[in-house]
């Protein structure tokens, strides 16, 4: 595993009732990285739970998955930022190898392309969805991708100049459109992707499956930024 100095990373955790996940997933950030929880109106007590397990607490009282990785983004400090659901479907453990390429220079943004380790893990509806979407983001963008994946890395600053605006579903695809917009290098490396703990907010409910679609074609609607966005290391995204 790579080292990295202590607290040179902060790992954004949305949580929306999350309790029985969170022992297993802070328990596996990598030492000297800090963990932020962000809570977007849990019932089940994960918040206090998180707090005793050692984590920074941030509070986003507006619904919505975009809110709560925003939120975290802007209360973290660290150079480099991480992204990681909060629902022991992904290993934080495994965030290094994702931290990597953007530390070494050699990547802007690192996606983790999620490869399932058990039937169930990943519903096949969900899975031909992503396939699609990554089809639209290619023909949008240019960039090849698998996945658009909830693991990712980047520096803060430059996430911060993106301008990201959706607070919803649309908030992950927002990140790497507006980053291939801005030139960004884009990258994938795979990591397990385990069958979740409680169900998903999302692809668990036809409402959510629905909110999300919308969400995402509203991205893919976006016109490209007029100019590119400073910040993001070495511009020139390979694609």
């Amino acid at each position: 595993m790579i080292e990295t100095p202590p607290s040179s990373v902060d790992v954004v955790l949305p949580c929306l009732d999350e309790a029985e996940a969170l022992p297993w997933v802070l328990e596996r950030i990598p030492s000297g990285w800090r963990a932020i929880v962000v809570d977007n109106g849990s019932t089940d007590g994960s918040p206090d739970i998180a707090h005793d397990l050692g984590a920074h607490v941030v509070s986003e009282p507006r619904r919505g998955f975009g809110a709560a990785c925003h939120a975290g983004l802007t209360a973290a400090t660290a150079d480099v930022v991480c992204f990681c659901d909060c629902d022991a479907s992904l290993d934080p453990g495994l965030l290094p190898t994702v931290v990597g390429p953007v530390l070494d220079g050699a990547a802007d943004l690192v996606l983790g392309r999620r490869r399932p380790t058990a039937r169930g893990a990943w519903p096949v509806h969900a899975r031909l969805a992503n396939l699609q979407l990554a089809r639209l983001v290619r023909r949008r963008t240019g960039i090849r991708l698998h996945d658009l994946g909830p693991m990712r890395a980047a520096r803060r600053e430059a996430l911060l100049a993106l301008g990201l605006t959706d607070r919803r579903s649309g908030y992950p695809l927002q990140m790497v459109v507006r980053a291939a917009d801005a030139g960004w290098r884009v990258a994938e490396t795979d990591v397990p992707y385990r069958p979740r703990t409680g169900r998903s907010k999302v692809t668990g409910t036809w409402r959510g499956t629905w909110q999300a679609v919308r969400d995402m074609r509203a991205v893919l609607a976006e016109r490209p930024s007029a100019a590119p966005v400073v910040g993001a290391g070495i511009a020139g995204g390979v694609r």
